[in-house]
């Protein structure tokens, strides 16, 4: 495979992956609805997309750097609203307890 072929395929699977992300995103930007979002899961996810992309910036990995890069902010978005959601529920629980 030649040099360009393989700069095509590393953005086109970033171009990709990036894209099937953003709709789920959207949705919960719009509706803060997190429930269906495991809060584990979305931290991990959050710190390996932040990972792949300090691994594409360190290795000059330009299609993976970018694609991350894009990414990182949107999934943070997501965590943050999920944190604050079970924050809401655990004071919720706290006060109706007392």
């Amino acid at each position: 495979m030649t040099d360009r072929a393989v700069q095509f395929l590393g953005y086109g699977s970033a171009l990709l992956t990036t894209a099937s992300f953003f709709p789920q995103a959207l949705k919960v930007l719009r509706t803060n609805e997190t429930r269906g979002i495991s809060l584990r899961m979305y931290l991990l996810f959050s710190l390996g997309v932040l990972g792949w992309g300090i691994y594409g910036w360190l290795n000059r990995d330009w299609p993976v750097f970018v694609a991350n890069l894009i990414t990182f902010p949107a999934t943070a978005a997501i965590l943050d609203r999920k944190i604050r959601a079970q924050l809401l529920l655990s004071r919720k629980g706290y006060e109706q307890g007392q």
